[in-house]
């Protein structure tokens, strides 16, 4: 299945500053199948090295590390040489070998002209930790869940992806396309966008085979708790990913800790949620006290919501049935909106140039915006995800009272269209954002 970041990919191998690449992402989301068909579609010859399938590649990686020896002794070891330029080297699971993710640096310094390619599941946890690393030494790509415009490609439906690509007015959607587009929104909040799950969509529209594989994944996750996460916080761990559906269900869906357990505090369980995060599995988007440059400057680390990686996962942990498809606007409406909101959060994290995820409420509480929005050209905008056909305003009113913004954006399930400043943006078209707040 085709990937957009194939072409950043492509713009990595022919850029003059190409330092060794580190691709990351949460397990399952297709790290793997995107950097092997990019090394043979790209390169002459794929150099493919898996640290968990062959723990003997570790020895190359001890005492002293000389980059062009190195690579001749891996040339030697797959009985091919590995040439500069020509060929891509793939090192995966590279968080299972300490000293060849260490090696990387070595190779922009000494050997910059073989492209090397890293990637592994859980390298978001390892690079956090003090054996990673210099910063500055590679490049980084992330990988996500599929966007909807993704799983439109994936299931025949390019066409309605070119339309919602090439869409920068606030015309609203001829009614017949604005239907079509709302009904393969329901199946993606169903199947998500992690690559197996999405296939099996595509190939068989089996829900069932869907879900199925959905809670594979989820099963891999918890086994990965065990393995890989320090022991005092696995038990810590698995109450914070448990609790998502229900802390979203909440109508204020800031993650309150007591819903853990009675006596939970915050700092007992910031390792958790911490390791969560560095692993791809959450995002969380926090409280900004006012929209000012840089959001991050303005955030109460305190403060925030989580929302789950991939919508079809958390429909999965929520036991959501299959026949919600076809009860008119109930799948948006589940949890309270809650779905919506978690779209809304996972597009906006994988936009180009995302700066993490904010939401404002004024001192009194009487007033909340989902999302405040910080646009490539740098301006804040706030945006209210509705999951309703009869959404009201008042929280965006009053924040245009006392911060004046430019513009006013609410996502719902209607069709496009300008409402006074309030431009409403259907929830199918989100990843259009850039184009038609402009």
């Amino acid at each position: 299945m085709q990937r957009d970041l194939y072409r950043q990919l492509c713009d990595w191998k022919a850029s003059p500053r190409r330092k060794p690449l580190v691709l990351r992402g949460a397990r399952q989301v297709g790290k793997t199948h995107l950097l092997k068909e990019f090394g043979r579609r790209e390169y002459e010859s794929l150099a493919y090295f898996n640290f968990e399938e062959d723990p003997r590649l570790k020895g190359f990686f001890t005492g002293r590390l000389e980059p062009t020896a190195l690579v001749e002794a891996l040339g030697l070891y797959r009985k091919a040489t590995i040439r500069p330029g020509r060929d891509l080297i793939f090192f995966d699971e590279i968080q299972a070998c300490n000293e060849a993710l260490n090696a990387l640096k070595y190779f922009q310094e000494d050997a910059g002209g073989h492209h090397i390619a890293a990637a592994g599941s859980l390298l978001g946890v390892k690079l956090s930790q003090s054996m990673s690393f210099p910063v500055g030494k590679v490049n980084f790509l992330d990988l996500r869940p599929m966007s909807f415009p993704e799983f439109l490609d994936a299931v025949g439906e390019s066409r309605y992806r070119g339309l919602l690509d090439g869409k920068s007015d606030a015309e609203p959607f001829l009614e017949p396309f604005h239907e079509e587009l709302t009904a393969l929104l329901k199946h993606y909040f169903f199947v998500g966008g992690m690559p197996e799950a999405v296939r099996c969509f595509a190939e068989t529209r089996d829900l069932s085979g869907v879900r199925a594989i959905q809670k594979e994944i989820l099963d891999a996750y918890v086994l990965d708790f065990a393995k890989h996460a320090p022991t005092p916080d696995i038990p810590k761990l698995l109450q914070v990913w448990d609790s998502i559906p229900a802390q979203l269900a909440r109508e204020n869906r800031k993650f309150v800790f007591t819903a853990l357990k009675k006596t939970a505090r915050a700092r007992d369980y910031e390792n958790a949620i911490h390791w969560l995060e560095k692993a791809g599995l959450i995002l969380r988007a926090f409280l900004a006290t006012k929209p000012g440059q840089p959001l991050s400057a303005y955030a109460d680390r305190g403060a925030f919501k989580v929302y789950a990686l991939d919508i079809g996962l958390l429909g999965a942990m929520a036991g959501i049935s299959p026949d919600i498809l076809v009860r008119g606007h109930d799948l948006f409406q589940e949890f309270k909106g809650a779905f919506v909101e978690n779209h809304v959060a996972q597009t906006l994290a994988g936009l180009p140039g995302a700066r993490g995820l904010y939401y404002w409420k004024n001192d009194s509480a009487t007033a909340e915006v989902d999302f405040l929005w910080q646009s490539p050209q740098g301006s804040i905008l706030p945006l209210e995800a509705k999951s309703g056909i009869n959404p009201k305003s008042k929280s965006l009113r009053i924040y245009e009272e006392k911060f004046h913004p430019a513009r006013l954006m609410r996502t719902t399930p209607l069709n496009l269209r300008q409402d006074g400043k309030i431009l409403n943006i259907p929830l199918y078209a989100l990843t259009a954002l850039d184009r038609l707040a402009s």
